[in-house]
């Protein structure tokens, strides 16, 4: 289990896992609040399949890092700890840096869901020349209007209600999540308070200098930003960043989880199709 230690001695575990075949690119994927990088075996598997190599973090105060970083107190997980919301995109883009080195000559696409997402919007802004692609699920404008900062499981209300099932209509993924010994269910907002919840608003940048190529992925039926969010967040990019290649995906009757959904073997089919036009297999 590798592991590096951040600008402030905090130890970022995580995974790196080879391509089966001749490597033709490299993805770091970037997990979800609440959540870590163990929950996407699947799209892992796709991935590597096909011949993209995988390297996946449990970010700041999450997974196993979070666990290490607490003192193994679970009640903790979600806390960001020490430099905060700064501290946790610091990292990530760390292991940025780590990927690159291991790989200087293979292109890399940053693959981010929900906060990840947002994170990946982030290192964009600053950072367009360290990625050659990328990948945003459940994603959303961070602009005022645009993000849900209220109850994601308003729509499915009810007395025996879990409060997961805003993740997936597969019921038994929310399920899953309240089980899992490395999750959260604590709002985002409780999680990292105002201040550092507030570091994430931001719209991409002006001329970002760079043209590369993104997929935007959304369930109709997401209660973070949904379409329409990200309809706005895909403009942003083409009118603001002027990226010429930005492709939007959205799922009928999926919820937040578009990896976790009913129809989660079309959506990784999605994703290696739009993936193997922009990066071509290498030769053996």
């Amino acid at each position: 289990m590798p592991e590096f230690e951040d600008a402030h001695g905090i130890a970022i575990v995580y995974d790196e896992h080879p391509a089966r075949t001749t490597p033709r690119a490299v993805v770091q994927l970037l997990h979800g609040v609440g959540e870590h990088a163990g929950r996407y075996a699947a799209v892992v598997e796709a991935l590597t399949s096909e011949g993209y190599a995988v390297y996946a973090d449990d970010h700041r105060g999450h997974g196993r890092t979070g666990m290490k970083q607490h003192g193994d107190d679970p009640s903790k997980l979600g806390r960001l700890g020490v430099g905060g919301m700064p501290a946790a995109l610091a990292a990530v883009w760390q292991f940025t840096q780590l990927i690159r080195n291991e790989n200087p000559d293979l292109p890399l696409i940053m693959l981010g869901h929900s906060w990840g997402s947002f994170l990946a919007q982030k290192l964009l802004n600053v950072h367009p020349e360290a990625y050659d692609g990328a990948v945003l699920s459940g994603s959303a404008l961070l602009w005022p209007g645009s993000l849900n900062a209220g109850d994601l499981n308003a729509p499915w209300k009810a007395q025996d209600a879990m409060g997961t099932e805003w993740l997936s209509s597969d019921l038994s993924v929310g399920k899953a999540f309240i089980e899992d010994p490395l999750t959260t269910t604590t709002p985002l907002l409780q999680l990292f308070g105002v201040v550092d919840a507030a570091r994430l608003y931001g719209r991409p940048r002006r001329e970002l200098g760079r043209d590369i190529p993104l997929l935007l992925m959304v369930g109709r039926d997401d209660t973070v930003g949904g379409p329409r969010s990200v309809h706005r967040l895909a403009d942003a990019y083409r009118t603001r960043s002027q990226l010429t290649d930005v492709t939007t995906l959205v799922y009928p009757d999926a919820r937040h989880e578009i990896f976790n959904e009913a129809m989660q073997a079309d959506v990784r089919a999605d994703l290696l199709a739009w993936l193997d036009a922009r990066f071509p297999a290498r030769d053996r």
